[in-house]
């Protein structure tokens, strides 16, 4: 009977017949520090994320120094017809189309290139000096990196020095609008390519090594099993890297703090973007409301290119974020 008993007792406990509630309950008395650690991001994205949300609505009713939050009056268009009319938006917004288009179509070709070949260096101590060199530039603040930018490519800098003694004329890169695209491309690349190959070779990591000896009993070469083998295994996590970067191709993303801390009235013909514009008229013009619905419509930009993007991975590549 005591047997009889305790089987009931553990049958009458299983988690199957516990509600959701109590296994999530169960849950996080086992594994608290690991939801202590979760709490942290929640509360930040809530904080910095969600909450400032609900300043939208400035775009939409006329905000006075002093007076609500949330601004005052009836809702009205008033404020996204006046950007929508205004020339300087326009130039923003394709300047943040060229540049991020720019920088997206030679970054992400060249991270992939670059993972494939770390992935190929067997000599493990080789391999991590490489990776350690290479993810360095990515700890570098934006601040420094553009100090250091301004110095090299400076009329007495290292470049134009190099310039002169061959012959030519000193350039003023930083001072030159149809310099600025290429600076900051370049930079980016340099700054970002180490890091950007994280994932590819987490996902490398986990091909199963049997595929590759069944393509060499076949007689693949090298060269073809990174092209059947590797880059197919590797798929769904270049899709989801790319559908990433064409949801914030409109976004400011790292590019805010570098365009601000290089550009120029001389060269806001190319650099100008769209963060860049919603700080000058809502923080040095004060012109809140305006600021707020350009904010917005990029917003309404990315989540429209995010949302084409999934759908055409889906389709294509069989893989999507939703």
């Amino acid at each position: 009977m005591g047997k009889k008993q305790q089987i009931s007792q553990i049958t009458a406990w299983s988690p199957k017949e516990l509600t959701t509630r109590e296994r999530l309950a169960k849950d996080i008395r086992v594994n608290w520090q690991l939801y202590a650690m979760f709490l942290i991001p929640v509360i930040y994205y809530i904080i910095f994320r969600y909450i400032p949300m609900f300043g939208n609505i400035l775009a939409f009713r006329k905000y006075n120094p002093g007076g609500s939050i949330f601004g005052q009056g009836p809702l009205t268009l008033k404020y996204f017809k006046q950007f929508i009319t205004a020339k300087p938006f326009w130039q923003a917004f394709s300047n943040t189309l060229i540049l991020n288009g720019l920088y997206l179509l030679f970054r992400f070709p060249l991270t992939l290139i670059f993972a494939l070949l770390l992935n190929e260096i067997k000599n493990l101590h080789w391999k991590k000096f490489v990776q350690t060199v290479s993810y360095l530039p990515h700890f570098i603040s934006v601040v420094i990196v553009c100090g250091m930018l301004k110095e090299v490519l400076s009329t007495h800098g290292p470049i134009n020095d190099l310039i002169f003694k061959l012959g030519g004329e000193k350039i003023s890169f930083i001072s030159l609008a149809e310099w600025f695209r290429s600076i900051f491309v370049v930079s980016g690349i340099w700054q970002s390519l180490g890091w950007g190959t994280i994932l590819y070779l987490a996902a490398m990591s986990g091909i199963n090594p049997s595929l590759y000896e069944a393509a060499t009993v076949d007689g693949a070469s090298h060269f073809q099993q990174v092209f059947h083998v590797t880059i197919p295994c590797i798929l769904p996590t270049i899709a989801t890297l790319l559908i990433l970067d064409i949801g914030g191709l409109v976004g400011s993303g790292g590019a805010f703090e570098k365009v601000y801390l290089l550009y120029s009235p001389m060269t806001y013909e190319t650099s100008d973007i769209v963060s860049t514009y919603v700080f000058r008229m809502g923080v040095e013009s004060g012109s809140i409301n305006f600021a707020t619905a350009v904010g917005l419509f990029e917003g309404l930009i990315n989540l429209v290119l995010l949302t084409c993007a999934n759908f055409v991975s889906r389709k294509v590549a069989k893989t999507s974020l939703w």
